[in-house]
């Protein structure tokens, strides 16, 4: 990181993280290592983020070719009213993505995820998963490298 000012640590990035509602996922799109990205709702626990999918798709596909992938995530980003910067909290985690195909696993990461997402309906958990189990892909992404960065108001306390 070339702003070690900057910097903070892993627990920071994992604050930053859990606070946000979604990740850009950044993957290698063509043999010769195009970018793609595309926004995922994403819910960790421990060292691996969860996102469910379709079963098919260009994300997909790319992820079975190169599973290597780069998240960000971005807490707070306000622009300063007195000078030409911006304050921000932010997260970038390198990974390597995983599909899951145990069904008792498939659905252990479906309940986190709609734990965090969308806790008011899980009585209707059960029900949904009976439905669309079978039609819903879930991916994890093993976190190998976390860090976090962040520039505060000037008198901002710690």
């Amino acid at each position: 990181m070339r702003r070690k000012d900057r910097e903070r640590d892993r627990a920071f990035a994992l604050e930053v993280i859990d606070s946000c509602e979604y990740g850009v996922a950044a993957l290698s799109a063509e043999e010769d290592g195009a970018p793609y990205c595309i926004p995922l709702s994403l819910v960790r626990e421990g060292d691996v983020l969860y996102f469910h999918c379709a079963l098919e798709g260009r994300k997909l596909d790319l992820l079975r070719r190169d599973p290597r992938v780069c998240v960000t995530f971005v807490g707070s980003n306000v622009a300063s009213e007195d000078d030409f910067t911006t304050y921000f909290r932010s997260a970038c985690v390198t990974g390597t993505a995983f599909e899951i195909t145990d069904e008792q696993e498939k659905i252990h990461a479906l309940r986190v995820l709609c734990q965090r997402l969308t806790p008011g309906i899980m009585s209707r958990f059960d029900e949904a998963i009976s439905r669309s189990l079978g039609r819903t892909g879930v991916w994890g992404i093993r976190m190998e490298e976390v860090t976090g960065k962040e520039k505060k108001r000037p008198g901002a306390s710690a």
